[in-house]
């Protein structure tokens, strides 16, 4: 449990690269009760698409590339991020607690939903009555909360009379175990995505989609941010250059460049994520997950469009 909710506390608050070596942990740790151990399970499964569905609220490294390409406002994306990753959360919660036949009406599913939604809600609030405090903050609060893990770690460990540097320097050693153990997985997602890009099949796609809803007569200005919204579910790297990309060709405060950021921040990387975590303890069945995951990713990111048209158009 420890391990778990480190890793959504990482993501939480927009440190993936710290969030991945506290995931695997956690599922090394889940696997050692798993009973088939070439098969996921339930637990895992749970954990892997909350995950996935990347539940951020200080997008710390989306605001810090709007702030390098010149955004007025670098944390006006915060709220729509808040909002679509919320939904891309309850999407995959709720997909995989149909599937594993999860009451979704006991009083503890009730209550924790119920004190997220109303914590979102009341973040929601103060962002919008105190939008010039959250804009000008937000960055710092970001940082002070990084800030405070590292000294939350320091103090534990002497609370508890733990030498933290020897500490630091086994789990340096098992992390890197563990990064042999995944390359194999990692280098097959990587060209995977390269064969993917270079193939012209994301230029196919997001051209015909442009041509349907164009045939429907809507609007298709969010076109130029399908790239990003395809990607990420594939590669965080290679969504967040596209993310780049549409901010220098369109600038970082126009209707795309706001958009690719609310898409970057509404959902993680499924496939990488699966590959990775299952891959570094040997899961070869991952069942459902996959399906779950990607729900996710389509609630996540029609809810980023939606709300990008809602906030800036």
């Amino acid at each position: 449990f420890g391990s778990m909710l480190m890793n959504i506390s990482a993501t939480m608050v927009g440190i993936d690269n710290a969030a991945t070596p506290l995931g695997l942990q956690a599922m090394r740790e889940m696997q050692e009760s798993n009973p088939d151990k070439n098969k996921a399970s339930n637990s895992m499964i749970m954990f892997m698409v909350l995950v996935t569905s990347g539940l951020t609220l200080v997008p710390v490294s989306i605001m810090t590339y709007r702030a390098q390409m010149g955004a007025a406002n670098p944390a006006d994306v915060f709220l729509p991020i808040l909002l679509a990753t919320y939904f891309a959360a309850m999407a995959g919660f709720i997909s995989v607690a149909i599937i594993q036949k999860i009451n979704l009406l006991d009083k503890v599913i009730l209550g924790a939903i119920g004190g997220l939604t109303l914590f979102v809600g009341l973040v929601i609030w103060a962002a919008m009555s105190l939008q010039e405090v959250v804009s000008k903050w937000s960055g710092i609060i970001a940082a002070v909360l990084l800030l405070g893990v590292i000294c939350w770690f320091i103090i534990a460990g002497i609370v508890k009379k733990t030498n933290v540097y020897d500490a630091f320097i086994d789990g340096a050693k098992d992390g890197f175990k563990t990064a042999v153990g995944i390359i194999p997985y990692l280098i097959a997602m990587l060209v995977a995505v390269g064969m993917f890009r270079a193939s012209g099949a994301m230029d196919l796609l997001v051209n015909g989609i442009a041509w349907l809803f164009a045939l429907m007569g809507l609007n298709t200005d969010f076109v130029p941010a399908l790239p990003t919204a395809l990607m990420r579910p594939l590669s965080g790297s290679g969504a967040r250059g596209l993310m780049v990309d549409a901010m220098m060709q369109y600038g970082a405060d126009s209707f795309v460049g706001r958009l690719v950021s609310i898409v970057q921040g509404s959902t993680d990387t499924t496939f990488y994520i699966l590959a990775v975590y299952f891959g570094s303890i040997n899961v070869k069945d991952t069942r459902y997950a996959v399906v779950c995951g990607l729900i996710a990713d389509f609630c996540g990111m029609v809810a980023a469009i939606l709300l990008g048209y809602l906030f800036f158009y």
